[in-house]
C-alpha cells in the first residue's frame, strides 16, 4: 500500500438534503463540465472517476435503458480515460428486492464497460430521509443480493475490471454494528463478492471542528471506521474508498476555507492511505447547485453555478497531481 489515490468528481448540480428534498439550480452544462473534468483529470488517461447516480423505485420500467439522474447523460464523460463510479440507488417503497437484483443486472449491461466502481445502494444505513436508501424496507437484503446479481453479470460479460462495493456514514455508538449485521445477512458469499467499502463524510459541516484539530480528527475517524467498524465485521481486508467529500461556502463560510479544508482532508487521507487502506477520494461536487440558494446544500462546489472555479479547485487539481495512484 502507498499515499497513491483514485480521485474522482461529482460533476452534476443536483443535491439532495438533509430534509429528505433536493438542492436544484441552473442547468447542467455539458461542455463546462467536461473542460473542468480535463482540467482536474491533469492528463488525458490519468485514472479518474465521474460519480453518477441512478435510481431503482416502484415505477421503474424492467428492460431499460436506465438513465443516470445525477448528472444527466454521465456516460458522455466517461471519455480520455475517465470512468464512471455509478450509484444504483434502491427507493423501493414495496421492498421490491427482485426487482432492484434485475435494475443491477441491466446497469452492468449498460454501462459496465465505461464504469470502474458500481456502488450498490446510496448510505443504506441513513433511515428517515427519502432521498437516502436506508429509508426503505428492506434495503438490507436488496444491498446482499444486489451485489450477488451485479457480480454474477459483470462474470457473464467480461467485466473484469469493475469493481463493486456499498458505502455507508460514518458510524458511531450502536450503529457501529451496522456492517457486522449486514455482513451476517450476507456470510462469506457477500463479502468474498465485495471489491470496496465507500464512506461518505464531511468533517467540518454539521458539526463544527476548529481547524487546528481538523487533520487529527480526519485520521482518527479513519482509524475509527476501519478499526471499530469494518473488521469486526470481517470487512477489514477491503479498500476503503471516499465516496463523498465535500465542504459548501457561504456565510460565515469562505472560499478560501473550503480550499484549505479540502487541502487538509485530502492530505490526511494520502498519509494515512497506506496504514488505513484507503484507496481513493470522490468530491462533491464540482459545481454549486445554486450559488444563491439559501442553505449549504446548495454550495458545496468546487466553483459556483456558473462554473466559475473557486480556490478549492485549484488546491483539488493540485492535489490530484501530487497523489494519483
Amino acid at each position: 500500500m502507498t499515499d497513491r489515490l483514485l480521485f474522482g468528481v461529482y460533476p452534476g448540480g443536483l443535491s439532495g438534503d438533509d430534509s429528505g428534498g433536493l438542492a436544484a439550480g441552473p442547468p447542467d452544462d455539458p461542455d463546462r463540465i467536461t473542460a473542468l473534468l480535463d482540467r482536474l483529470q491533469g492528463r488525458p488517461g490519468r485514472p479518474f472517476l465521474v460519480r453518477a447516480y441512478t435510481a431503482f423505485d416502484d415505477d421503474t420500467v424492467p428492460g431499460g435503458p436506465h438513465p443516470t439522474a445525477a448528472p444527466a447523460g454521465a456516460e458522455r464523460y466517461a471519455v480520455r480515460g475517465r470512468r464512471l463510479d455509478l450509484v444504483a440507488q434502491y427507493r423501493s417503497a414495496a421492498g421490491d428486492v427482485p426487482g432492484y437484483c434485475a435494475f443491477l443486472r441491466e446497469l452492468v449491461g449498460q454501462y459496465g464497460a465505461v464504469t470502474q466502481t458500481l456502488q450498490v445502494t446510496e448510505e443504506p444505513n441513513v433511515t428517515g430521509n427519502a432521498v437516502l436508501d436506508g429509508h426503505y424496507p428492506a434495503v438490507r437484503e436488496a444491498l446482499v443480493h444486489g451485489v450477488r446479481a451485479a457480480r454474477a453479470r459483470a462474470r457473464e460479460l467480461g467485466h473484469h475490471h469493475l469493481r463493486i462495493g456499498f458505502n455507508t456514514t460514518l458510524l458511531f455508538g450502536p450503529a457501529t454494528a451496522f456492517a457486522t449485521e449486514l455482513a451476517e445477512l450476507g456470510g462469506d458469499r457477500f463479502r468474498s463478492e465485495l471489491d470496496y467499502v465507500g464512506l461518505d463524510f464531511f468533517p467540518d459541516v454539521f458539526r463544527p471542528v476548529a481547524p487546528a484539530e481538523l487533520a487529527d480528527a480526519v485520521a482518527g475517524v479513519l482509524r475509527h471506521h476501519r478499526g471499530n467498524v469494518l473488521e469486526p465485521a470481517g470487512l477489514g481486508d477491503l479498500p476503503l474508498h471516499i465516496t463523498e467529500h465535500g465542504w459548501p461556502t457561504g456565510p460565515g463560510r469562505t472560499p478560501q476555507r473550503q480550499a484549505e479544508v479540502v487541502g487538509t482532508v485530502v492530505r490526511t487521507v494520502a498519509e494515512h492511505a497506506a496504514a488505513l487502506g484507503l484507496s481513493g477520494y470522490t468530491h462533491f461536487s464540482l459545481r454549486d447547485a445554486d450559488s444563491n440558494g439559501p442553505g449549504p446544500f446548495h454550495r458545496f462546489g468546487l466553483t459556483s453555478d456558473d462554473y466559475t472555479p473557486k480556490p478549492a479547485f485549484d488546491t483539488l487539481c493540485t492535489l490530484v497531481e501530487r497523489y494519483t495512484a
